[in-house]
């Protein structure tokens, strides 16, 4: 007997890029569905043990429903998803820089800020000075705001403390997260984010830092699931990373990277090269930086709200990635810099609005595409064996969730099958 059965449901399974899982021949209104949601209509969904035990048509079912299982909902015809993933955040900082939103639309570039000492530079002066409780309150209210619209994972990367102790300091603090909100944190050590102060025109004796001492501390401590780095002008060159990288795999860590985001430094195929889990960003990768991605397997983490942020006037080569069949996942990016946004449907909208990405390929970029962006294959598709996370949502169709701008909420969450609704749900 199944621990839960959900009835009476509409479900966007993303299962497939083909013809989609167990759909109907035609929609309400007889036209053909078809593309990578993976649409049932009148479906059902069993849940047993965390796991997704059997979905499809309920008029499927083995049995009768209150004979297969301890708990039976009936849901009133709402739609249901994977839960949303947000696979790119940098949401445990201290302080803000409402300032720097000030100066740039003044006229100051990000690149100017961040050289004159602003940028990345100012917040790990403000994470370094505050501690693990303060951290954790306003990580948790940000998470909280996630949650709130169906994430049911999130990764969270360090990056701002640059020294080993701070660098700790917010790990643990994303290690402390999950828990209250129902939410699974994966952690990523983002030691190679800037050159800290005291490493000022010394950024090779930093990364002999990092690469020496932080990653391996990092990585035997068990404090992240894999690492990333920032390649660019104002960060770290092609053969830093590099060094960074060579640890990593022989830490045994995963990899991603910050990648052609203000110019191109060849990212993309740098971090295809190391078969890396993603590329991030990618504004100015080429052709060829596409093209080694496809071969790699590596997803491209897009993330509008930075684009918008910053102004940015160079959209990333959505075609290319289209061609080569370069899998697309979309993210907050929540950051207090280039992109203090903490919804990820408003971050969908602006996939769609200002990417020219397609509602279907949004909605797999933050369900399915974005599991692959975390080496995570449990999740991100509504199938049998999988994780039982789900969001729950009253609307009319699933292109909802990136059409409205602002107060959708989610009706209610499974994650791993423990359930937590929205007032309204």
């Amino acid at each position: 007997m199944w621990e839960q059965l959900w009835l009476d449901l509409n479900v966007a399974t993303m299962a497939s890029e083909g013809p989609p899982l167990g759909v109907d021949e035609g929609s309400a209104d007889g036209i053909p569905e078809a593309g990578p949601l993976g649409i049932i209509r009148d479906a059902a969904i069993a849940v047993d043990n965390g796991r997704i035990a059997w979905v499809g048509r309920r008029s499927d079912l083995p049995g009768a429903p209150e004979t297969l299982a301890r708990q039976t909902r009936r849901m009133s015809g709402m739609w249901v998803t994977p839960g949303l993933i947000d696979c790119h955040t940098h949401l445990v900082f201290g302080g803000d820089r409402a300032r720097e939103f000030a100066l740039r639309l003044a006229g100051a570039s990000y690149e100017e800020i961040a050289r004159a000492g602003g940028g990345i530079a100012s917040t790990v002066a403000a994470t370094r000075a505050a501690d693990e409780d303060t951290l954790f309150q306003g990580a948790m209210k940000r998470v909280g705001s996630l949650a709130a619209e169906g994430v049911t994972t999130v990764e969270i990367k360090s990056g701002y403390g640059l020294d080993l102790a701070t660098e700790r300091r917010m790990l643990a603090v994303a290690s402390r997260i999950g828990a209250p909100t129902l939410v699974d944190v994966r952690r990523t050590f983002l030691g190679a984010h800037a050159v800290p102060p005291e490493y000022r025109d010394r950024a090779d004796a930093y990364i002999d830092l990092v690469v020496e001492e932080m990653l391996p501390a990092i990585a035997s401590e068990r404090l992240a699931d894999a690492v990333d780095a920032f390649g660019e002008s104002i960060a770290f060159s092609p053969s830093q990373v590099e060094r960074v990288f060579e640890q990593a795999t022989a830490c045994g860590l995963p990899v991603k990277l910050h990648a052609d985001q203000l110019s191109d430094q060849g990212g993309a195929a740098l971090a295809a090269r190391f078969n890396a889990l993603s590329a991030d960003h990618l504004e100015y990768t080429t052709e060829a930086g596409a093209e080694a991605m496809a071969a790699a397997g590596t997803v491209a983490v897009l993330l509008p709200g930075a684009f918008y942020t910053l102004r940015e006037s160079q959209c990333p080569p959505i075609a290319a990635f289209r061609r080569h069949g370069v899998p697309m996942a979309v993210a907050t990016d929540c950051n207090p810099g280039s992109s203090p946004i903490e919804s990820l449907l408003t971050t969908m909208n602006m996939a769609c609005t200002l990417f020219r990405m397609t509602t279907e390929e949004v909605l797999t970029g933050v369900t399915r595409h974005a599991a692959a962006a975390l080496g995570l294959h449990d999740r991100g598709v509504v199938a049998p064996g999988m994780r039982a996370d789900l969001a729950f949502w009253s609307v009319a169709d699933p292109a909802e969730l990136c059409y409205r701008i602002g107060g959708r909420v989610s009706a209610g969450r499974l994650l791993a099958g423990r359930a937590l609704w929205s007032r309204d749900g």
